[in-house]
Formats: structure tokens, C-alpha cells, sequence
């Protein structure tokens, strides 16, 4: 057996939202984890994440949605505008809730819900392996330390240690990249509570307000080959001033809301998805060990739902294991062996559970994503057809009910 420097029950790699979320979710059905995040800060980048009804019903079973209600005002709508003749379409939410959060308030938000104790900054994941006696995961940290736990859960991005040792296979790029960032208005914006979209040509900018002093946006726009522009640079001033250029046609107040723009929250990333087809065979788990969020179903934001699935993630994760950890570790009724099956049997529930569900979301932003390059007459013809047939009810995926925790 191999001896290791520490031993937990369960272990969560990753303190974004799906870690932390999974933490809580855990925490409120009575059982301790550890989460274990490589920054020596939370990480809060990314600008706002729109947070639709299915991922309200979440944070309603976690305990927190009324706090971050109050942090941001309902969306009405959205309404595209398209450059190259001028249309417009719109369509009202009608009643369903959407808002758009401060990522870094969703953060706080979750981390300030946890036991003292439960995050631990500045601890980098390099590799997992089983033990060869116990079988239970073993992780490798970057200096040089290992853990040891019962149940691991990577939460851990689009670039996900865990997930490779599952074998789950990397996530693929859009030929899509996206700006993100806020702009502060001390007097207040006349924007309303409407989130607007304006798509030119491979470009398009969002506008979102969060509050009345305070409006997310995104560029996104197609880039080529497989280069990161997040390893171009990351100097926000550089890129806000290359996306300056980019949006030169755009209508002059959403050229001046990203020239205004709080130099501090502008980021640019490589668009990237994992394919449905792979999610609808991919097993997830191997051993006692499982995946969440983007590091499971990273997808394009063109839905609004990635943030969302993966608090979904969190509640139908610390569901399924809450029987077989109560017996098990309260009662303690059965050998190690018997615990390990359960478990095992526990998060293959999860993995069934949440399958389909992602299928769904991926498909759908699979296609929004191959539309938005601007794809041949044929695919965008193949596209359109799907669109229509699949995915005909704009809103069905915000009327989605992960259950109660």
C-alpha cells in the first residue's frame, strides 16, 4: 500500500464554480470534502456568467439564490440585431428568470456558504493513480506532497487532470474565441434590463446589464488554427485595444462600452466544447473517481448554460453519494470493499443521471457554436434542420428541474 501524506474522505479538485458548489452541496447534506484549488486566490475570472431558471433552482437547494438575487437585477429579454441588413428579433423571457451575476460574486458567494477549512489555495493537482491495496485515488501535488481520498470529484476546468486519468478525451476548439469584461457606469446606464446581441459579420457583441451601475459584455469573433489568444497575451489593455479594432463597424455605443471598460476584468479565451457524441458515451468515472463542469461538458456560452450545468452537477452529485456515504461512513456497515462498490455504484447513478441532460445542451451549443463559423451552405443547411427539429422550443432547457439535493 502505498502511504500517503494525507488521507480524506472526499477530495474536489478545482475552487470555480462547479468545485465550490459541490463542496456546499455536500456540506448541506452533512458530509466534509476538501477543495483543492491551484491559484493562491479564488478564481474569479471571466467576467458575468448569466444565470438562467434551471441554475436559480439550483442555488435555491443550495441555500444561497437569495443572496445573489440581490446582486443583480432579472433580464427581460434579448434582442438581436443583425449589422449586415439591419433586422431585429426579439423575444421576452416571459416570466422565466434570468439574471446575469459578477462571476466573482458567485464565488464569494459559495465559498463564504463553506466550513472554515474546506478550501485549501495554492494546491496544484499534477496526476492521480489508485492505490495498488486500498484502490482508492491518490493525488500527486505539485510540491511533491500527496492526498489521499475515498471519493475524488474534478472540478478542474477544460484542461482537467482528473478527467485524464478518468480518460476522458480533451476537449476540442471552436474556431471561435471570446472578450469578456465589465463596464461601470457611475451615473447609471439607460440600457434597461434587456440583454442585447449585434452580429456582424464572424462577430458578434453582447450586452448585459447586472445592475444599474454595472453592464458584462462579450466580443466573439473567428480565429483559425489551434493558438490560445490567451497565450498571445494577457495584457488586458493590449486586448482590449486589438478588440477596439475588431468592432470598428459596430454601433459607436457599444464601441464606447468596451473602450470604457474596467481594464482589470478584460480576459480572452479559445472557445472550446466537448463533442455530444463523446459525452454520450464517454464513462466518467473510473473507480471512485468522477468529473463536474467544464472538466465533464465544457460548451460554448452561446446558451447561457455551462455555469448552470455545473451546479446541476453539484446537486445530483451529492445526491446520489449521500445514502451510500451516510451508511457507510456513519454506521460504518459494511468492509472496505463493500463501501468501495457503492461508491462506485453511487456516482455511476450521477454519471446516468446527468447524461442526457448534457447530450442535450451540447447538441444545442454544438450547433449554435458551427452556425457562428460561418459554415458552408450545406452544414449551415444540416444546422438549421437540426435547429428546427431539436431544439424548436427556445426555452425548454431553462424549464429543466435537477430535484431537490
Amino acid at each position: 500500500m502505498d502511504v500517503a501524506d494525507e488521507e480524506l474522505e472526499i477530495a474536489i479538485v478545482g475552487g470555480g464554480i462547479c468545485g465550490l458548489a459541490t463542496a456546499l452541496a455536500l456540506h448541506r447534506k452533512g458530509f466534509t470534502s476538501v477543495v483543492l484549488e491551484r491559484s493562491e486566490s479564488l478564481r474569479a475570472t471571466g467576467g458575468g456568467i448569466v444565470i438562467r431558471a434551471n441554475g436559480w433552482r439550483a442555488l435555491d437547494e443550495l441555500g444561497v439564490a437569495s443572496k445573489l438575487r440581490q446582486t443583480a437585477q432579472p433580464l427581460q429579454g434579448v434582442r438581436e440585431i443583425y449589422l449586415n441588413d439591419g433586422k431585429q428579433q426579439e423575444m421576452a423571457y416571459g416570466g422565466v428568470e434570468a439574471r446575469c451575476l459578477k462571476r466573482s460574486d458567485l464565488i464569494e458567494t459559495l465559498a463564504e456558504s463553506l466550513p472554515v477549512g474546506t478550501i485549501r489555495l495554492g494546491c496544484q493537482a499534477i496526476s492521480v493513480k489508485l492505490d495498488s491495496l486500498t484502490s482508492h485515488p491518490t493525488l500527486q501535488l505539485h510540491n511533491g506532497s500527496t492526498i489521499k481520498a475515498k471519493v475524488l470529484i474534478g472540478c478542474d476546468g477544460t484542461k482537467s487532470v482528473v478527467a485524464d486519468f478518468v480518460g476522458v478525451k480533451p476537449s476540442k476548439p471552436f474556431m471561435l474565441a471570446g472578450v469578456r469584461g465589465f463596464t461601470v457606469y457611475p451615473g447609471g446606464h439607460n440600457f434597461g434590463n434587456e440583454f442585447v446581441q449585434v452580429k456582424g459579420d464572424k462577430k458578434t457583441i453582447g450586452r448585459i446589464p447586472v445592475h444599474d451601475n454595472l453592464v458584462a459584455w462579450f466580443v466573439t469573433h473567428q480565429v483559425h488554427g489551434r493558438q490560445d489568444p490567451s497565450e498571445v497575451s494577457k495584457d488586458p489593455e493590449l486586448i482590449r485595444q486589438l478588440t477596439l479594432q475588431l468592432i470598428e463597424e459596430f454601433p459607436s455605443e457599444m464601441v464606447d462600452m468596451i473602450r470604457k471598460s474596467d481594464l482589470e476584468s478584460v480576459s480572452h479565451v479559445r472557445l472550446r466544447y466537448r463533442p455530444p457524441w463523446e459525452i454520450l458515451v464517454e464513462k466518467f468515472r473510473k473507480g471512485s473517481v468522477t468529473v463536474a463542469g467544464d472538466a465533464m461538458h465544457v460548451m460554448g456560452p452561446f446558451l447561457g448554460q455551462g455555469g448552470s450545468a455545473g451546479i446541476e452537477d453539484a446537486i445530483v452529485i451529492a445526491r446520489s453519494l449521500a445514502p451510500t456515504l451516510a451508511e457507510n461512513y456513519d454506521r460504518r456497515s459494511s468492509g472496505r470493499n463493500g463501501m468501495m462498490v457503492e461508491v462506485r455504484e453511487a456516482l455511476d447513478k450521477y454519471v446516468k443521471e446527468r447524461r442526457m441532460r448534457l447530450v442535450m445542451l451540447s447538441t444545442h451549443t454544438y450547433l449554435l457554436g458551427l452556425l457562428q463559423q460561418n459554415p458552408g451552405p450545406m452544414l449551415k443547411f444540416v444546422c438549421l434542420i437540426l435547429m428546427a427539429t431539436l431544439f424548436s422550443d427556445v426555452t425548454r432547457h431553462t424549464r429543466y428541474d435537477c430535484g431537490r439535493l
